[in-house]
């Protein structure tokens, strides 16, 4: 995620936002937006006193979690106010910024206008920054490098519009009337992906299902990058993922290093993720595809410790 808090104002981004600069190994608070004033009351002194809002007495560990680059997930004390994602951007000169994400409620039909806008002012940033830089050495060196990251960034906007789309849009892009082999289904959406070393092993017992095509193979393709994205690093054994049946369904596991428990619930919602270059919305995308089919989501641990999602099907056929 990049932001931009030089060129674009905080108070035009619709997520509550704090800016902060260390002085003296204090990370000070130097603006919000207006977005946090309304969710998150008055601004805080430091950063360790808008973890105390969440309940975070112990504010090293939620911290370091961020200088890390990953995100981590907060709420207020009441059960009924919603929860956020925090994500860091970093200056590089001691200073950056906190952003909130909320998370939609489990129950709403779509994502909200607002939580669209966020993603795509956000997310959407970084590739075409991208684009810019390497189309503009592209002119001036003419090397083929160039035209190739231009044409990558474009593909991953693409895949953003597309996944914002999805969500917006809610159960009317679902047309369920198509008897599709599941094995097909993820043959084709492994061919569609950036596969790096991974490997992938397809069972031969997969059931059929009436369903949206191309919507089935989305779920892959989300599943399968995911698994790519957060499975395994370059110093690790090659990735390997299997699709296998379970009779009613089938499942799709890796052998990467898995979800804990804690978070299990919080990857499927819009917004979250741990991959730097991550929209937080594929695993999210997958579980609306697969409830508008009236199927069964699960996440659990593979036998080798990676991730297994399973997906119980309605009306199959063996």
């Amino acid at each position: 995620m990049a932001l931009d808090t030089a060129a674009i104002p905080i108070d035009a981004y619709p997520d509550p936002i704090v800016t902060y600069t260390v002085e003296d190994g204090t990370a000070v608070i130097t603006a919000v937006n207006d977005a946090f004033s309304d969710a998150l009351g008055p601004p805080p002194e430091t950063l360790q006193s808008v973890f105390e809002r969440f309940g975070q007495p112990a504010f090293d560990e939620p911290y370091e979690r961020l200088r890390q680059g990953g995100p981590i997930r907060v709420s207020l004390d009441s059960a009924d106010d919603p929860a956020y994602v925090v994500r860091e951007v970093q200056e590089g000169d001691g200073s950056g910024c906190l952003v909130f994400v909320r998370l939609p409620a489990r129950d709403t039909e779509a994502v909200s206008l607002d939580h669209v806008a966020s993603i795509v002012s956000h997310d959407l940033r970084n590739p075409i920054d991208v684009a810019k830089a390497h189309l503009r050495a592209a002119e001036e060196t003419g090397e083929q490098e160039h035209f190739d990251a231009v044409a990558d960034a474009h593909d991953r906007m693409e895949h953003i519009v597309r996944d914002v789309l999805t969500l917006a849009r809610g159960d009317d892009v679902i047309d369920a009337s198509e008897e599709i082999s599941i094995a097909s289904v993820a043959e084709d959406a492994w061919r569609s992906v950036e596969t790096r070393q991974a490997s992938i092993a397809i069972a031969d017992s997969l059931p059929t299902a009436r369903a949206d095509r191309d919507r089935a193979r989305r779920v892959f393709e989300n599943l399968f990058r995911n698994a790519i994205q957060h499975g395994s690093d370059g110093n690790d054994p090659p990735l390997e993922i299997r699709v296998g049946s379970l009779g009613d369904g089938f499942y799709v596991s890796d052998s990467g290093a898995g979800i804990p428990p804690d978070d299990r619930d919080a990857v499927f919602e819009a917004g979250y993720t741990t991959a730097d270059r991550g929209t937080g919305l594929g695993l999210a995308i997958v579980r609306r595809i697969v409830d508008a089919h009236g199927w069964q989501l699960a996440l659990t641990e593979s036998r080798n410790g990676g991730a297994r999602f399973e997906i119980r099907l309605s009306g199959t056929e063996r």
